[in-house]
């Protein structure tokens, strides 16, 4: 059955009533970034290896503790286009809920809303998630049309409708993949929040987000689902013009922490960029840490794995050496 948004809209927005009232308070309950937020880096030379092993290094060598918590493993799934590496790989991603699981989290579940093909089911199916990730349909929700709620205050706006999926999560692992962006300069742990948006309340792709400005909305959606975690899959990532017609680029590692602008920071600094100069993470100071004194560097040197990536003509300027 097809259904006017103004029909899905009635629906949405009398199943949530009863909990936006919580989620008003979002604010209260977000963290203090730490002084020195430890951010690890892991090293994996392709997607044949035992990535179990290593993400539970990361996770345990970041302080994680996930008993008891339900855990929303949100990846970056926005296109697909075998030739080339725009998705978090379904290794990554079955290895990710294979070690949440077994560190003890009540639940592991898996969201995504990709901000350009409409049919999510689609997408998992030619990601490979459908058939090698277990109970993958009874353990996914596609958030571009996830019953939603209000939270007051979204940059200039009164309020923003989110999935009560993500809003109900008590940690989001941002399953990210390393890529630049013809638009951000570069795509990491804290833009793929954008996935968090629900297309069939602000269209494809996220057009809102995209008019309020995409620098600012991802400070905005970071500190609203402040209560995360990362791992950028730089296994292979991509360069160019990313995030979806860009030339795959290996990097051979896994990058992984609780401070996602820390996360992203480092990322940077691996792709040969200047987290500085990247207008969302400039923004971002209340989120947590970008200077490289702020962050307490585990697992691997940033300059044992540094590897530079291409970005588009008008980001020449975010390079390390520019």
């Amino acid at each position: 059955m097809k259904w006017k948004r103004r029909d899905w809209m009635l629906v949405a927005g009398a199943g949530a009533l009863a909990g936006t009232a919580g989620y008003e308070k979002l604010a209260e309950r977000r963290p203090t970034p730490r002084a020195n937020s430890p951010v690890a880096i892991v090293k994996a030379s392709s997607y044949s290896v035992e990535l179990a092993a290593k993400i539970l290094e990361g996770v345990q060598a970041c302080g994680l503790d996930v008993r008891g918590k339900r855990i929303l493993l949100k990846p970056n799934m926005v296109e697909f286009d075998r030739s080339t590496a725009i998705n978090t790989d379904v290794s990554v991603l079955a290895a990710a809920l294979e070690v949440f699981e077994k560190l003890g989290a009540a639940e592991v579940t898996i969201g995504e809303g990709p901000g350009h093909r409409r049919d999510t089911w689609d997408l998992a199916e030619l990601t490979r998630y459908r058939r090698e990730i277990p109970r993958f349909d009874a353990r996914f929700t596609d958030l571009n049309r996830d019953d939603v709620s209000a939270v007051q205050g979204f940059a200039d706006e009164d309020e923003i409708w989110l999935p009560n999926t993500a809003l109900r999560a008590d940690l989001i692992v941002s399953v990210a993949k390393m890529k630049t962006h013809h638009w951000a300069g570069a795509t990491l742990s804290m833009k793929n929040y954008f996935g968090l948006v629900p297309g069939c309340v602000y269209g494809w792709p996220k057009n809102k987000l995209h008019h309020i400005g995409i620098p600012r909305s991802i400070v905005e959606l970071n500190r609203i689902f402040a209560r995360s975690f990362a791992i950028v899959d730089g296994i292979v990532g991509m360069e160019g013009n990313g995030p979806i017609q860009g030339t795959p680029k290996h990097a051979g590692v896994l990058v992984m922490g609780s401070d996602l602008r820390a996360v992203d920071s480092t990322c940077c600094r691996i792709m040969g960029l200047n987290p500085a100069r990247v207008e969302y993470l400039a923004m971002s100071e209340h989120l947590g840490a970008s200077l490289e004194s702020d962050i307490e560097q585990r697992g691997e040197r940033i300059d044992a794995v540094r590897t530079n990536f291409q970005v588009v003509g008008e980001f020449s300027h975010l390079r390390l050496e520019s």
